[in-house]
Parts: structure tokens; sequence; C-alpha cells
């Protein structure tokens, strides 16, 4: 009778599992609209955090549901969620409308991130409280627009290769903790941004000295640094409200190995503060 019943609550389990995550496996994405956005959940409760990683100019978010960040979120108990940036009749329709790029986007994505989120805490009863948003490249600079346009929506920030289009703001709305990741040798995103004609990457020292003075960093050098590894960080740590931290690395555009152990380690840090 034990065994039966146990067999009973494992069907009702998986039952139950399978009702959680009716959409969003790399085939079948959630639809918001003309918007789309795919989902990994955990095994057992949905609310721990959420992970949210934009893809680079040209991605997909089903090609992310097999990233490094993504197996670690899934370990850790956390949801993963990887939105598709479109913007159809673009030269790069697969992309996200950062701001002052020189570019008009026909759709926003500060209030198409904000449908995401929205839309899985009400379909998959994740947690809306504490999240990182972390992206790669142009997923970066949209990182980057999130916490200077709307610092509210995710607990901390972690953009890789990927930081301001020129014209920078003058200042954000409020602090924020944020951990940027980019290669010294980066030629498609230099740390000192490039021009394709009048559109500007900005320039990563820039954008981090606005961020500095949004976060109350009254030094313009790190409170601390260190070598580990082959990885350099340098650490504003002592702000008023908020922390930069920021990691160099020896390669070009990429992500480098291990940063998503990292990158979830300096998230749960700040969860623990």
């Amino acid at each position: 009778m034990l065994t039966l019943i146990s067999a009973l609550l494992l069907v009702l389990s998986s039952f139950g599992s399978a009702l959680a995550q009716s959409c969003g496996d790399a085939d079948n994405p959630c639809v918001l609209g003309e918007r789309s956005y795919h989902m990994l959940l955990p095994d057992g409760p949905t609310d721990a955090s959420t992970v949210i990683l934009l893809h680079g100019g040209g991605g997909t978010g089903k090609g992310l549901l097999k990233s490094g960040l993504a197996a670690q979120a899934l370990e850790r108990g956390y949801a993963f969620i990887a939105p598709n940036g479109e913007h159809p009749g673009m030269r790069w329709p697969k992309d996200w409308s950062v701001k002052a790029d020189g570019m008009q986007h026909p759709r926003d994505d500060i209030e198409f991130l904000h449908s995401v989120m929205a839309d899985a805490v009400e379909r998959h009863g994740v947690n809306g409280e504490r999240i990182l948003l972390a992206g790669f490249s142009r997923g970066g600079s949209m990182v980057w627009d999130m916490a200077c346009y709307a610092p509210d929506f995710a607990t901390a920030y972690a953009p890789i290769a990927g930081a301001f289009w020129d014209a920078l703001p003058e200042s954000c709305t409020a602090p924020v903790d944020l951990f940027h990741t980019h290669g010294w040798d980066d030629r498609t995103v230099p740390l000192e941004g490039r021009s394709f004609g009048q559109v500007v990457q900005g320039d990563v020292w820039a954008s981090l000295f606005v961020l500095r003075a949004t976060n109350g960093c009254t030094n313009r050098q790190p409170e601390s640094s260190e070598i580990r590894d082959s990885f350099w960080f340098r650490y504003w740590s002592d702000c008023e409200a908020g922390r930069i931290d920021l990691l160099l690395h020896p390669g070009g555009h990429s992500i480098p190995k291990g940063w998503s152990t990292m990158a979830l380690d300096w998230f749960e840090a700040r969860l623990a503060e």
C-alpha cells in the first residue's frame, strides 16, 4: 500500500511540474503578444530566486537554455529566464532597444522585460523580488540601461562585454549593485568603445564613472583590487549606496570560463547583505 501511495504521489508531483511549466522550453516559448521568452524551472519550489540572461546581438533566448548560467541557476534552485530581443525590420532584428545608440527601435525593451517578469511570476510562480539580470554584448548594454533607467527591476545586475552607448546618461535614477565583466582583448566591444559611423559604442570607463557618481562612490579608484588566477578584480564597495565590482580577463569578446559560478556567488553575497 505504501509503495502504491508513493508511486501515486510521484505521478502527481510530475503532473504538477508539467503544469507549472506550460511553456518556455526550446520549442515552445512563452508568448506575450508579438514577443516571447524561454525559461527553465528547477526541481521543487520555483520561488527561490530568478536569473535572467539577455542574449547578444543576433542571438536568441533559446540558445541560452544550454548556457553555463542556466545550468548553474537550476543547480542552485533558481528559475532561469531567457527573453528574445526582436525588432523586425531593423538591420539587426535579433537585438535590444538600447538607448542613445542612434537607432529608432520599434519596441521598448524596458517595458518588455517588465512584462516578461510579471508573466513569469503569474504563470509560473517564480520569485519577482530576488532577481539577477545578466546579459552579453548588446544584452550587456541592455543590462546597463535597465540598471540606470529601471533600477528597481532587479536585485543586482551583471553585464558582460557591453556598456552604455553614446551619448551616455549624465546620471542614473538610483544606486544599484553591478558586476561588470570585460575582456582586455575585446575588439568587438573594446573597453574604450568604437564607432560605426554615427553610432558609437560607449566607453566602459565612462559608464563606470556615471554609475559611481549615482552610487555616491567618492573615490575614482576602487577601495580594493586583487589578481586571482588570470582575473583582475576591482571593488568599489565603499559607496554611499550600492556597490560596483569589475572583472577584467585576458580574453576577447567572450564569457570567461568560471564566470557563471562567480556571478551567482556574487549575487548570493548581495542577497545576504
